[in-house]
């Protein structure tokens, strides 16, 4: 199971957010590019970040950061924002690996079909960001009123390969992942799934990786010192 420690990105500065509230974003790193150096010696490969300037108002704003951690030579998965096939080809051209498209997804399903066509399907994933059992967009303030499982059966449907599943109400919270509604995705459709949000210690990646995950995404628990990113390395297994 691949593991992806997490940078979110807002005014050019590594933050965290408490279940997607923009009122609770809180610098947790002093430096983006340290932040992703200090992972890749504790035998990372992966990144997860989100340009949340992107996600709240479509303007992305930290390019130049993230080519920067590109060039490190971590790979890149990278959502916020992302509208657009110009949007996507514009992030790739940062180095990005992966594109995560989230609420255009739901706004423009289409946009999945076309990008896994011009891209391929590992270099696109759909993140789905769910609260009480239906996805939420816009940064996660909006509710569409779609179920989870049927929207990640549509996903799959229009060629998407990578799935990204985040509750928010454990994002952030230290509380554990979401394993029901992680094993009901994997019931649902073949994806490779991601797990994201509320994992808070070792023994919940060593569960995560014997349920069959793809990977899991790591946030808070390593900005807390909850968790031991060299160790979760070694118990996800080759990365």
């Amino acid at each position: 199971m691949l593991i992806f420690p997490a940078i979110d990105l807002k005014n050019g500065q590594v933050v965290r957010l408490r279940q997607g509230d923009f009122a609770t974003v809180h610098q947790v790193a002093e430096d983006p590019l340290d932040t992703a150096r200090s992972f890749a010696a504790a035998g990372v490969r992966h990144v997860h970040m989100v340009d949340l300037d992107g996600a709240r108002d479509g303007r992305r704003r930290n390019g130049d950061i993230v080519r920067a951690v590109a060039q490190t030579g971590l790979r890149i998965e990278l959502g916020g924002g992302l509208r657009t096939l110009r949007d996507i080809e514009e992030v790739f051209a940062l180095g990005v690996h992966r594109a995560v498209i989230g609420s255009a997804a739901v706004s423009r399903p289409e946009l999945v079909r076309e990008a896994v066509r011009a891209f391929g399907s590992d270099r696109i994933a759909v993140g789905i960001d769910a609260k009480d059992g239906r996805v939420r967009t816009a940064g996660w303030v909006e509710d569409s009123g779609l179920p989870f499982i049927d929207f990640a059966r549509r996903m799959e449907d229009l060629g998407a390969e990578h799935l990204i599943f985040t509750d928010i109400d454990t994002d952030g919270t230290l509380t554990g992942p979401a394993y029901q509604h992680l094993a009901a995705l994997q019931r649902a459709v073949s994806c490779r799934l991601t797990a994201s949000g509320g994992i808070s210690c070792n023994g919940e990646i060593c569960r995560l990786r014997d349920m069959g995950l793809h990977a899991a995404i790591i946030g808070k628990a390593y900005y807390t010192g909850a968790i031991d990113l060299a160790q979760a390395v070694k118990d996800g297994g080759p990365q």
